[in-house]
């Protein structure tokens, strides 16, 4: 027989406090009640219940969790699905299977969304010398948070990115879905057809354009001092061209009375 997984059904922590259990409890308690004509689930109530005596009490919760993490299989590596290793598409793989990791950690914790570098190592089958590019890129991109104790957060950024490319981007939609992944539920999405798509944002750059960019760059800034010269001319210009009309307003003769 199955256990239910109360953790997940009630979107909290398995470290919640008692008082965060019991907060929780209350509010479905009043949307699952049967005497709620709008919200009011029977088999839902039933099992909120059964979740709360079972978490609110100290010793059951140790012998809950400890079944748990008996009967839960380890959790396959991603890079037994995906291939992380081709130079350009395996980066871009690694980017979308670690903002979907995080991704499901803050949809199903949260308040608790971080999630120990030794399990993004662990979930992804990659050491962290392999993803340390990944893990920068993110950051600077304002996907991701790091914590001083190595911890990783999804942002809100990077749950808008998620959350309107996982229809767009394949391989992203199959990581937040299949069992090696994530298996989250897709949100409805808004305004899809309208929505750009943004993989370009982590997808990454061939190292031609960059040169050709750093050429730019250098090109601008050896023309600035052309520029700056060209502005002086233009200010010297309209000053004689002031100093000529008034020397022409002098010499206008008078009138013969």
């Amino acid at each position: 027989m199955d256990i239910p997984n109360y953790y997940e059904f009630l979107q909290i922590s398995r470290h919640a406090e008692p008082a965060t259990i019991h907060r929780v409890y209350q509010f479905l308690a009043a949307r699952f009640h049967p005497d709620n004509a709008h919200t009011g689930d029977v088999e839902k109530f039933m099992l909120l219940k059964q979740a709360y005596e079972v978490l609110s009490n100290s010793e059951r919760r140790a012998q809950y969790d400890a079944t748990c993490d008996k009967d839960t299989p380890p959790a396959v590596p991603l890079s037994t699905e995906l291939d992380f290793m081709d130079s350009l598409k395996g980066e871009l793989n690694r980017r979308l299977g670690l903002l979907a990791l995080l991704y499901a950690r803050r949809r199903t914790n949260p308040y608790h969304p971080e999630v120990p570098l030794t399990e993004v190592e662990r979930h992804m089958g990659f050491p962290r010398d392999y993803l340390e590019f990944t893990m920068w890129y993110l950051l600077k991109k304002g996907y991701i948070t790091r914590a001083d104790n190595s911890d990783f957060t999804l942002t809100a950024e990077g749950v808008d990115f998620v959350e309107t490319q996982r229809e767009q981007v394949p391989v992203l939609n199959k990581l937040l879905t299949s069992e090696a992944g994530c298996s989250v539920t897709s949100p409805v999405a808004e305004n899809k057809a309208s929505s750009p798509s943004r993989a370009a944002d982590i997808a990454p750059q061939p190292m031609e354009q960059t040169a050709d960019q750093h050429i730019d760059q250098k090109n601008r800034r050896a023309s600035a001092p052309d520029r700056r010269a060209n502005a002086r001319d233009m200010r010297f210009n309209k000053k004689e061209r002031r100093m000529n009309m008034g020397d022409r307003r002098q010499t206008v003769p008078f009138p013969d009375a």
